[in-house]
């Protein structure tokens, strides 16, 4: 039989290639959590921040966050009611306790629980505890909220140790 080896070394790379992105994805069970999709949640949340994964926070926990926008954790981060209320419902749909969801993050958690800090759910707090304390405050961390700082495919909602 005779196959020639570029046709063959062209399969054999793609199929690598998508056995790596189904291997990082089914990792993905504890470290993996769908990005933000949603054009405007992206851009009104992702203008500051990360726009954190919504399966990271229980549907209670966005509903709270986005009724306190005028002191979101001390800054002012009022948007319009209509655009207030459809990221809402973006956040809730895909919240980590939405159906579908069932957020590995939200272990722990008692039932009825609005977290408003991803920092403070016992899986999040497990996972990070044996980060030193002045790492926090680096200057290119900043604080514990910069997840990319050390988990540089954040944005694509990976969050394995890089």
């Amino acid at each position: 039989m005779n196959i020639p080896l570029r046709p063959l070394a062209v399969t054999l790379v793609a199929l690598a290639a998508v056995a790596t992105l189904l291997g990082r994805a089914q990792a993905g069970d504890d470290e993996y959590f769908p990005p933000v999709t949603d054009k405007l949640t992206l851009q009104e949340c992702g203008s500051c921040h990360l726009a954190f994964p919504p399966s990271m926070l229980p549907a209670a926990s966005w509903k709270r966050m986005m009724g306190e926008l005028h002191d979101h954790f001390g800054d002012d981060a009022s948007v319009d009611a209509d655009t207030a209320a459809a990221i809402t419902r973006y956040l809730v749909r895909n919240a980590g306790d939405a159906p579908g969801h069932g957020s590995k993050l939200l272990r722990g958690l008692k039932p009825g629980e609005a977290p408003l800090r991803i920092t403070e759910l016992p899986k999040w707090v497990r996972e990070h505890r044996e980060v030193p304390k002045a790492d926090w405050t680096r200057k290119d961390v900043g604080s514990k909220a910069n997840c990319t700082a050390c988990h540089i495919d954040a944005a694509k909602g990976y969050f394995e140790d890089d």
